[in-house]
């Protein structure tokens, strides 16, 4: 027979109820007796069943990683994808299942919300948002354990989120072409709805400004690496003189040096590049691509585990923002 909670009980010498606060994590147990139910768990191979504690809880055992980006975006970007990965792989041992759902505007935003207020997952994971995103507020007016990944347009009290220093990064990016010497660094900024780009934008302007120097050969892409190919042309057209360029993502960067290839230029010689998120791609680039690391996988990871304490009942956590550095390779 398959060992029950009772048989649990009385291998470890306390009550049914107590094998179950033991189970379902609760704080109201001693260190000794947590100690002697999972010692009677492991002898006995007892499985807690699942469903029936789902049940008695209220909870479904499963979280929702919403993106809100066009379908093609989602397959394409590999910021994303390594989002979806790492989150999925931390939730490995833990009994939870991911739902992935892509969000892209108003009719589906609600559509969402009814979903989550109805049950069907405990918490929600944000990611790629856009600044005039309704779903942060409405997740946290239902009730719903929500974590975002980065910083959100607007504070929201009672909204956690787990950033990565995008500021500093582009300071680095910038500083790094300043000091070998480039004079007219420009910028391939991503959507200024994301405040993502919007830091690495002025992460590049301090540090032009810093070293004297003005800050305004800008163009600006969506994150594909088409739109690094539109902006890098256009910077040509308007800075034919450019010797330097940060682009705000590594998809961009590679977009910009094809551009320049085609257009004559010799990357590093005559054109230093430097791009953001250190992605696989980074390193394939011809040459390959100096970039600024983003630790991606830490970011879900942390943002998975703060959701799953906050559906256990632990307080909203404060803000997390991980570090950045310059990864040097060939381009600058």
């Amino acid at each position: 027979m398959k060992p029950t909670l009772d048989t649990v009980a009385a291998e470890a010498g306390v009550s049914r109820a107590t094998v179950s606060r033991v189970i379902n994590g609760s704080p109201r147990v001693s260190a000794e007796v947590k100690t002697a139910v999972e010692a009677a768990v492991a002898t006995l191979g007892y499985v807690p069943n699942r469903a029936a504690r789902s049940l008695a809880m209220r909870r479904t055992d499963s979280i929702a990683l919403v993106m809100r980006e066009p379908d093609a975006t989602v397959l394409n970007d590999p910021y994303l994808g390594n989002i979806i990965i790492a989150t999925s792989q931390t939730l490995i041992g833990t009994g939870v299942q991911l739902v992935l759902v892509n969000a892209q505007n108003t009719e589906e935003h609600a559509q969402l919300a009814d979903y989550v207020r109805s049950g069907h997952v405990d918490g929600v994971l944000l990611a790629s948002m856009h600044d005039d995103d309704p779903l942060p507020r409405l997740l946290l007016e239902a009730g719903i354990p929500t974590v975002v990944g980065g910083r959100p347009a607007r504070p929201l009290l009672g909204l956690s989120y787990v950033d990565c220093d995008n500021e500093g990064g582009a300071q680095l990016a910038a500083e790094r072409l300043l000091s070998a010497g480039r004079r007219r660094v420009a910028t391939i900024a991503g959507p200024q709805d994301m405040t993502a780009a919007i830091d690495r934008l002025t992460g590049y302007r301090q540090a032009l400004t810093a070293a004297g120097r003005k800050a305004d050969r800008v163009a600006y892409g969506d994150f594909s690496r088409e739109s690094g190919q539109q902006a890098m042309t256009e910077l040509l057209t308007r800075y034919p003189d450019v010797d330097a360029v940060f682009a705000a993502n590594d998809m961009m960067a590679a977009g910009a040096i094809r551009v320049l290839r085609d257009a004559g230029r010799t990357v590093p010689t005559d054109v230093s590049v430097v791009g953001f998120d250190d992605i696989e791609l980074a390193r394939h680039t011809e040459p390959p691509l100096t970039t600024v690391h983003q630790p991606i996988v830490d970011q879900a990871r942390t943002m998975t585990e703060i959701l799953l304490t906050q559906i256990g009942g632990d307080p909203v956590s404060d803000p997390v923002v991980l570090p950045t550095e310059l990864v040097e390779r060939e381009s600058a």
